[in-house]
């Protein structure tokens, strides 16, 4: 790719970034299966409303994965991508 002003994230987005990585992707999932779960149960127990509100974070729990699993595998910007590139060059030839 041929830019000349490189996109570059935020301090910010990138703290959250490093500190999400650290969470292993299967967690997300169990966390969504979890909340549907719950979710079953509130509602077998009769606190539908509850039980739909439990159920809903599902949905936001896997997108939350699947965004962790991207930033994990392909870097948060062009920068780190670079900076991943040249790490793992090293490595190589040591």
């Amino acid at each position: 790719m041929n830019n000349s002003h490189p996109r570059k994230e935020g301090r910010f987005a990138k703290m959250i970034e490093d500190q999400t990585s650290k969470v292993p992707s299967d967690a997300y999932l169990w966390a969504a299966v979890g909340s549907m779960a719950a979710s079953l149960a509130l509602f077998v127990s009769g606190k539908k409303h509850t039980s739909l509100f439990i159920g809903q974070w599902a949905p936001s729990l896997l997108i939350m994965g699947i965004y962790n699993k991207i930033v994990k595998v392909a870097g948060n910007d062009e920068q780190d991508r670079e900076n991943s590139t040249v790490t793992r060059q090293a490595t190589a030839s040591v």
